[in-house]
């Protein structure tokens, strides 16, 4: 279906893999486009229930956003571009099925910016990080001056976009960019093993659980308990509840139906 992307799904889980991999798989206007497209059809895909967004080859999640093409860009031009970027990290977060980032090697500028929007990342202990874009005259333009803050806090994140130094996957662990870090033979069979345990529970109660925490971070603490709250009888209105719970009571797995 797609020039520059890889779709493979099974048991429940979308590997979709950016295959540039000539090009450190960057980011250019058609493969936003093409992602944008991805995710707006595995969201509505009901036998979808995680999806594991990854970069082909060995060297790059995503190197960052294609130079080249953005060199003769103007200033309407750019703000488009921007936006584009921004549609497509906003567009992950709605997804209600968790999305997570097997980040392989290098996540520079829109690739990083691009692992950020995941739920979570595991990396390759070959991977390297950081949002270069000063170095280039420009600053993070698909939402990375705002996801970085949140992420890490305003001093680290200060300190990484002004020097727009890189950093290895190990220091970015430490700073909660990563919830691990595996030797790089092992990176697909971890984040595969995580996304099959979250795949067999409830997609109700998954979906509404992102959507907790989502949600409640836009929040203060009353409104999000409230929000949580809601989310949480709601659920027991569902098939998937009940079954759940018939299911640990009788000792046995779950049938979840999504409903």
């Amino acid at each position: 279906m797609y020039e520059d992307l890889l779709l493979e799904k099974k048991d429940g889980i979308a590997l979709l893999q950016i295959n540039r991999p000539k090009a450190m798989n960057s980011l250019n206007d058609a493969v936003l486009d093409q992602l944008l497209h991805a995710f707006e059809v595995l969201a509505l895909d009901r036998e979808v229930r995680v999806v594991v967004l990854t970069g082909a080859g060995e060297k790059a999640f995503v190197a960052g956003a294609d130079i080249a093409e953005m060199k003769s860009l103007n200033v309407e031009q750019a703000l488009a571009f921007s936006r584009k970027g921004q549609q497509l990290v906003q567009l992950i977060g709605k997804v209600s099925k968790p999305v997570i980032a097997a980040v392989n090697g290098f996540a520079l500028g829109g690739g990083l910016e691009l692992a950020m929007a995941c739920d979570f990342a595991y990396a390759s202990e070959k991977a390297k990080i950081g949002l270069p874009e000063v170095t280039l005259g420009i600053i993070p333009g698909f939402g990375g001056t705002q996801s970085m803050a949140r992420l890490i806090g305003r001093s680290r994140a200060n300190e990484l976009i002004f020097s727009g130094r890189l950093i290895a996957a190990a220091e970015a662990k430490n700073w909660g960019l990563f919830c691990a870090v595996f030797p790089a033979e092992n990176l697909m069979t971890e984040v595969m093993a995580t996304a099959a345990q979250i795949a067999g529970n409830s997609r109700l109660g998954v979906a509404h659980a992102k959507d907790a925490v989502k949600s409640g971070l836009d929040m203060n603490v009353a409104e999000g308990m409230g929000y949580e709250a809601l989310h949480f009888a709601s659920l027991f209105a569902t098939l998937d509840q009940k079954e759940g719970m018939t299911a640990f009571i009788e000792k046995r797995k779950p049938a979840f139906v999504g409903a």
